[in-house]
């Protein structure tokens, strides 16, 4: 996944962005080793408290966008996606921090995130498991609360979102 392109067009639409990697090492290693794509690299786990420590009050919400099984997806989907939510976020005065752009990323790491920050929620948008038809599609992963060693059933899910699925 090219990165550079969507951080442009986020930085557009008036975000910060930043990049991060999670423990893996190699892609193979990401589909054998799930646990790795849920926790940062030491390195990136740095460069998050050291961004984290810059933040005087706890944001509402921290916006990780990981590569996930489907980085079509999130190439195709990213920047329509958070034109979308921007209106909202502006309205509703949250306090965000920096996009975070994850490599490897499983949706725990959103949880890693979250918690370094303080947050009082993250949204995870990842790229999902490409079917037969819909290899584009994304998956967007509320939580509140995040924080290191939460269960799926903690989070809130909504699948599908494509220019043919779900509307932004």
């Amino acid at each position: 996944l090219d990165w550079t392109p969507l951080e442009a067009g986020l930085e557009k639409l008036g975000f910060e962005t930043m990049r991060v990697h999670s423990a893996v090492s190699n892609r193979g290693e990401y589909l054998r080793r799930p646990d790795l794509g849920r926790k940062l690299s030491s390195q990136s786990r740095q460069e998050v408290l050291q961004a984290a420590s810059k933040f005087d009050q706890r944001p509402d919400l921290i916006i990780l966008v990981g590569d996930g099984l489907s980085s079509k997806a999130v190439a195709a989907n990213i920047v329509a996606m958070l034109t979308a939510l921007s209106p909202h976020i502006r309205s509703a005065a949250w306090r965000i921090g920096p996009i975070v752009l994850a490599s490897d990323a499983r949706v725990a790491l959103g949880d890693e995130v979250g918690e370094a920050f303080g947050a009082k929620a993250s949204l995870v948008l990842i790229g999902e498991r490409p079917g037969l038809s819909s290899p584009d599609s994304l998956g967007a992963y509320l939580t509140f609360n995040p924080r290191v060693g939460l269960k799926d059933a903690e989070r809130n899910c909504i699948s599908n979102i494509r220019v043919r699925g779900l509307a932004y």
